[in-house]
């Protein structure tokens, strides 16, 4: 699949580490630094603009490196970006640590999966057909 994207940063395109790679790393588009305290919010430009097809999201998930070393993650894991959006990526992070976090131009915060999805159309009903789990829920499957 090709997709247009806009690169308005000078950091290089997003791009896959290896050949089994699902996501490609999302790198911060700054001016100047950014502090992030304990428990603080901000959104982080990239930079870069993508032109999606129908059918096709892409989805902002965070960095397990980041994440366990620093406590920085995406705080609405996994963010998605529609097909019709036009508008630059940015990314909510978080940091959940007890320490400030600096965040430099060209830092990596984030991954960025592209993937397929089907729109679907209800069908309202006034029953469910029975499964082998039928309405058991959160836990049910046992803790380990």
């Amino acid at each position: 699949m090709t997709i247009r994207i806009v690169n308005q940063s000078n950091n290089p395109l997003p791009a896959y580490e290896s050949a089994a790679s699902a996501g490609m790393d999302l790198r911060a588009q700054l001016d100047n630094p950014i502090v992030l305290e304990p428990l603080e919010r901000r959104i982080v430009k990239t930079g870069l603009f993508i032109e999606l097809p129908v059918g096709v999201e892409a989805q902002v998930r965070p960095r397990s490196g980041l994440a366990i070393k620093n406590g920085v993650t995406v705080l609405n894991a996994p963010g998605t970006i529609d097909a019709d959006y036009r508008g630059e990526i940015g990314v909510i992070l978080i940091n959940l640590s007890n320490e400030s976090f600096t965040i430099k131009h060209g830092d990596r915060i984030a991954q960025l999966v592209i993937a397929k999805h089907e729109t679907i159309t209800w069908k309202p009903t006034n029953s469910l057909n029975d499964s082998d789990r039928g309405t058991a829920g959160f836990g049910s499957t046992g803790i380990t």
